[in-house]
This record gives C-alpha cells, sequence and structure tokens, in this order.
C-alpha cells in the first residue's frame, strides 16, 4: 500500500507566544517529553518495519508545538528522509532552530511547511533560515496568517523569498466575512492559492481518502479518521495499514482545514500539489475558481 500518515505525538510545547495558537508558551514536563520521545521511537520503530511488507510511506509530523526544536524529530526525519520506501518526510515549523542538522537530510524526500509568525522573530532571521534549506536543495513553502495588521510583513516577506518559494497564506476564518474583496484580490496577487483556502468545502457524505490510504496517527498508536472527525478507526500497531483501510465518506458537514480537504477526491488539490502536497509547494499553475 501507498499510504500517507500524519504523526501527532504528545507534545505540545512551543517556544513562540502567537496569540491565535492555544499552544503558545506552553511547557512540557520532562515526563510529557519523555513520553513523547518514547512514542516517536515507537513509531520509528514501525515505519521501518513497512518496507519488508512492501509498502510506501509519506510522512508529515504536525504537533502541538515545536518539533525541530528536540533532538529526536530531527533525528527521525534524517532516518526517514534516507529510508528507501519513505516517499516523503515533511514537518510543520517556525524554522527558529539551528539548521545545521539539515545538511544530513535527503534532499529529495525531506520537506519543511515553515509558519512565519510576524512579532515572534525578526523577519532578517527568518529570511537567513529559508536561504539555508533553499542552498541545500530542501523543499519548502513559508506561510502566514492573514490578519490585517501582518499585511505590511506578508508584502515584505514576499518580496525577500526566492520567487520559486511558494508564500501561503492562510486565510483567517474566525471572523466570518473578514476580508473585503480588495483584500482578497490583495492576498490573491501574493498567494494566488489563497481562495482555494477562503473557502470552507461542503464534505458530508463525500469520497475521501482519510481513512483508506491517508491516515492521522496519535502518539499512542491509535489512528483518528482525521482531525475534525475524531473517531477511532483503530490501532496502528495493532491492526496494520491493511486491517486500517477503508473507503470512509465523511461525516463532517464541512471541510475547511488543508491537511483535511486536500485529501477530498472530488477535489483537485493533489493535481496542483503533485509531489509538494505534504509541504503545501504546488507543483502546476494556479487552477481558477474553487469547488465548494
Amino acid at each position: 500500500m501507498r499510504a500517507t500518515l500524519y504523526y501527532r505525538g504528545s507534545l505540545t510545547s512551543c517556544n513562540y507566544a502567537c496569540p491565535y495558537c492555544p499552544f503558545s508558551k506552553n511547557v512540557d514536563s520532562r515526563e510529557t517529553l519523555d513520553k513523547d520521545r518514547a512514542q516517536l521511537e515507537r513509531f520509528a520503530d514501525w515505519v521501518r518495519e513497512q518496507g519488508t511488507l512492501g509498502h510506501r510511506l509519506s510522512v508529515f509530523f504536525n504537533p502541538y508545538g515545536e518539533a525541530l526544536i528536540h533532538s529526536w524529530y530531527r533525528k527521525t526525519m534524517i532516518e526517514f528522509s534516507h529510508m528507501a520506501h519513505v516517499d516523503k518526510v515533511a514537518v510543520q515549523t517556525n524554522l527558529s532552530t539551528k539548521l545545521d542538522w539539515a545538511r544530513e537530510l535527503n534532499p529529495k524526500t525531506a520537506a519543511l511547511w515553515a509558519t512565519y509568525h510576524p512579532g515572534e522573530t525578526k523577519e532578517q532571521a527568518f529570511i537567513s533560515q529559508g536561504m539555508k534549506l533553499y542552498e541545500l536543495g530542501i523543499s519548502y513553502s513559508v506561510g502566514t496568517v492573514g490578519l490585517r495588521q501582518a499585511f505590511p510583513a506578508i508584502h515584505s516577506l514576499r518580496s525577500q523569498l526566492p520567487k520559486d518559494v511558494y508564500l501561503w497564506v492562510n486565510a483567517y476564518k474566525d471572523r466570518p466575512h473578514y476580508y473585503t474583496e480588495a483584500e482578497i484580490d490583495e492576498l490573491t496577487a501574493i498567494d494566488p492559492y489563497f481562495q482555494w483556502n477562503l473557502h470552507d468545502y461542503s464534505s458530508q457524505g463525500r469520497a475521501c481518502r482519510a481513512g483508506e490510504d491517508v491516515f492521522y496517527v496519535q502518539g499512542d498508536g491509535r489512528v483518528k479518521h482525521c482531525y475534525q472527525d475524531r473517531r477511532v478507526l483503530g490501532h496502528l500497531y495493532r491492526d496494520g495499514l491493511e486491517g486500517l483501510s477503508a473507503k470512509r465518506p465523511c461525516r463532517m458537514k464541512e471541510c475547511g482545514c488543508y491537511i483535511g480537504y486536500i485529501h477530498m477526491e472530488e477535489q483537485p488539490f493533489r493535481e496542483m500539489y503533485g509531489s509538494g502536497l505534504l509541504e503545501r509547494a504546488p507543483q502546476v499553475p494556479v487552477l481558477s475558481v474553487p469547488h465548494i
């Protein structure tokens, strides 16, 4: 089987204090960190075994916190990137950690989803980190939340990033009708895919690959249908991929999360993003009108 796994362990600590994030400046106890490390080591053992079973995997780490400030995530990223049966290993990160370790990554398979948080880091420091990845030939995208107060920073960031590095703007949806038409045009000029993220997608009863060949793995091995529909499908280490896999239409009324709606069968995101699907780096020209 060719499968995509989103992995989220017990980690909830972050070194940033973003006002829109519930995990900002959370400090995990040593007990929690040790638990998270042990969970990741168990997951890595399982991933190693899958090559002998004929499976091909893509793995995305998206913890409730900053992964790369912890050595066990860096070590696992490096190892996975060199596994013959791993097509992609990606991680969501604020790029705050030193990147000397990234030289050991296989640039053919490793990728980073780098989020820029104005007010938490200096722009030039973030740009410098991104350029280190760029020089190493490691695929990455850069994203930020489209708050009005961040518009100047978003413009500045776009002007300094290499043209072939995609800058995406996460639409701020906590307030309905937040953007004016002029603001939508402004952000679309920066992120040509912005309007694809601006809307939620009708999903109830519709085909989605979540639970079929896309799995959302918790640190203890439980597998959820997705991060919005939190029903537990089974246990990764007990049931295996074949035991978990089944076609499961979506039970949610709408899907508004990138790592969810990209797997809806009727949507064109796999075509749009191609091999950059996990790190959110589109591979084809923009398609015009999103189907809601």
